[in-house]
């Protein structure tokens, strides 16, 4: 208890300041418990979301020191609880990031400049604010518990909002998909195949480095301009075929076999193995799809429409026979949503601007059981294929109401259930935390106003 107050009286008394002669480098502007909040931190939070293009409601330096003012609560209560993460899921979601954000920002110079900072220590902030977010998910979830609701709780809800304050439930289509893959000729993978075999060549004899050929000649966008390399990663990370060439790599100055994937095909080369993770760089190749074949192909889907369009089978049967789709094929064609942000993700309801740009185009002016006209399209392995659709269904886009949308809204009122539980909590929290804010900090309309204490 003794060190707890002198811990607190330290943080409370001094202005903490760094000082380098007469110039502040950093400050001490909050203190919550033996928790210090410094001026770099908001800094770095706000350079975070400004990257991420995440949107504050309302002034940055009174809305990140707050949200991190919270976190310091959740992560107070859960040393007390015992809440640990697993540290492999941290890593690998810091890896992923880390791959994310230098694609984005276009090399790991850029990312440095970006932020002030060298990359391994960009690294280790992330790996450290990776970590709590996933302490504190833990931590609501426990204080949540799971929210049980009845029939009668959501039509209560329901029953209490105004005709103008009833949720908009916009427009959702079901789509069913038949795609055929245009064939690629044998000189075509024959003359891919010996240009990787030449870049092999080219490294093996210390000609040409391997990061270099990738920059100049891959065709993996998000690798190619970190001279291929794709950050560390677990075998459950890539795709089969490339992990098994990988993982048995020894030797960084030595370049694979050639790996066929869905995307293309592959030369690899070692990197780095920690444990159970690999960093490796590749060179991505893709075969092209000719003209002729791209037009037999959609020959062969014009007939296909049309022997729809006589009955002589259904959609669904062609989609089970005939579609090159293996994601839709054996669900009859039925499309489904995999958009982790939608509150249709896992099922066959999309809203417009959640279906691939191509379909949704197509599907925009179409009716119910319609079937479209071939077209081309990319697919998100970025292969070309043709492609017919048929609309299933179309909901259009109207006021909540409990025959059509229970679901939907039995999510909002869980959503509020949890909402009303943590702020209560957070509430009862701040009276029993030390918490004090600098001067200059305090002149903000905080979303609790219980930090302020009079």
């Amino acid at each position: 208890m003794m060190k707890k107050i002198l811990s607190v009286f330290f943080l409370a008394c001094c202005s903490c300041f760094v000082m380098a002669q007469d110039n502040v480098i950093d400050e001490i502007v909050w203190v919550v418990g033996d928790d210090a909040i410094l001026r770099s931190d908001i800094e770095t939070q706000r350079l975070y979301n400004q990257n991420e293009g995440v949107r504050l409601d309302g002034d940055p330096y009174c809305v990140i020191p707050e949200q991190m003012a919270i976190q310091k609560l959740y992560l107070n209560q859960a040393k007390i609880d015992s809440i640990t993460v697993n540290e492999n899921q941290v890593i690998q979601s810091v890896d992923q990031w880390m791959n994310m954000a230098v694609n984005q920002i276009g090399s790991r110079e850029k990312l440095e400049e970006y932020f002030g900072k060298k990359f391994s220590q960009i690294k280790d902030e992330r790996k450290e604010m990776v970590r709590e977010q996933q302490v504190v998910q833990q931590m609501q979830q426990q204080l949540i518990g799971e929210i049980k609701l009845t029939p009668s709780e959501v039509r209560k809800y329901f029953s209490q909002l105004s005709q103008d304050s009833l949720p908009n439930i916009p427009t959702t289509v079901e789509v069913q998909i038949v795609t055929l893959e245009p064939k690629i000729p044998f000189e075509e993978t024959d003359a891919i195949k010996a240009r990787l075999r030449d870049f092999t060549e080219q490294v093996n004899s210390g000609k040409m480095e391997f990061s270099t050929l990738a920059r100049l000649y891959s065709e993996d966008p998000g690798s190619a301009s970190r001279g291929g390399e794709l950050g560390f990663m677990s075998k459950t990370q890539l795709l089969p075929e490339f992990a098994n060439v990988a993982f048995n790599l020894k030797d960084p100055k030595r370049v694979s076999q050639i790996v066929q994937t869905e995307y293309g095909y592959h030369i690899i080369q070692l990197i780095e193995k920690r444990g159970d993770r690999i960093n490796c760089r590749h060179i991505l190749l893709k075969p092209k799809v000719s003209d002729k074949e791209l037009v037999d192909a959609t020959t062969r889907l014009d007939s296909l429409y049309n022997d729809l369009q006589a009955n002589k089978f259904t959609f669904e049967e062609a989609a089970t026979f005939v579609s090159y789709d293996k994601d839709t094929r054996n669900n009859k064609g039925l499309m489904v949503n995999q958009d982790y942000e939608s509150s249709n993700m896992g099922t066959p309801r999309f809203e417009m601007q959640e279906l691939p740009q191509e379909i949704g185009k197509v599907v925009y002016g179409m009716k119910v059981g319609e079937i479209s006209k071939p077209f081309t399209m990319l697919t998100n392995k970025q292969k070309e294929v043709v492609a017919i659709v048929k609309l299933k269904a179309r909901t259009e886009g109207h006021k909540a109401n409990l025959a059509d949308d229970f679901q939907a809204l039995k999510a909002i009122v869980e959503a509020k259930k949890r909402e009303e539980l943590l702020n209560d909590w957070i509430t009862k929290k701040q009276k029993s935390t030390y918490v004090r804010i600098s001067d200059g900090w305090r002149n903000c309309d905080f979303k609790y106003p219980g930090w302020i204490k009079e």
